[in-house]
């Protein structure tokens, strides 16, 4: 039940590297929030936990090499929690930026297959922020976690309208 010191620190190197190979997977596969996953993606994460339960454990299935497998984990999952929150260009990097979809009620079709986002979902994205069709959208944005932001040209106008009286106001002082 009990590991050496030496098996506990090779578990410990072994789910940290599986935990970076499987962030940069999950990077790189796009965004996507995980009340949107489809029964696909559901599959994919189900069976990668599985497949990687062994690299990091290896022969160990001792209690203490599971605690230091999931310790190891969520001091990783924390550290680079920390250092994404301090450090713009890491975040960047972990999280990924926010994607233009539809600018002015035109679709931006690269980035619309980039982000492997489909008409059906934007069209489903737009219906949930009350607008009818993408040509009555001033923005809609992918956002890092997945969601999907809409502006209705009426959300920006006041907001424009603002900020041009007070450019005036400036200039007659």
């Amino acid at each position: 039940m009990i590991s050496g010191a030496h098996t506990l620190l090779e578990i410990a190197l072994r789910t940290g590297i599986v935990y970076f190979l499987v962030l940069i997977g999950i990077r790189i596969s796009g965004k996507r929030e995980v009340g949107q996953m489809t029964p696909f993606d559901l599959t994919l994460l189900l069976l990668l936990s599985n497949s990687v339960q062994n690299a990091m454990t290896g022969p160990d299935t001792s209690l203490t090499g599971g605690a230091v497998a999931a310790a190891t984990l969520l001091i990783l999952n924390y550290l680079i929690a920390e250092v994404a929150g301090v450090n713009r260009r890491f975040r960047r990097v972990i999280e990924g930026q926010p994607s233009l979809l539809v600018h002015d009620g035109e679709i931006i079709t690269a980035h619309m297959a980039r982000e492997h986002i489909t008409m059906d979902a934007l069209e489903c994205a737009l219906r949930e922020h009350g607008v009818a069709t993408y040509k009555d959208a001033a923005l809609a944005v992918l956002e890092v976690d997945g969601s999907i932001s809409v502006l209705k040209y009426d959300d920006i106008q006041p907001a424009a309208h603002n900020h041009l009286a007070r450019r005036r106001f400036i200039k007659k002082n």
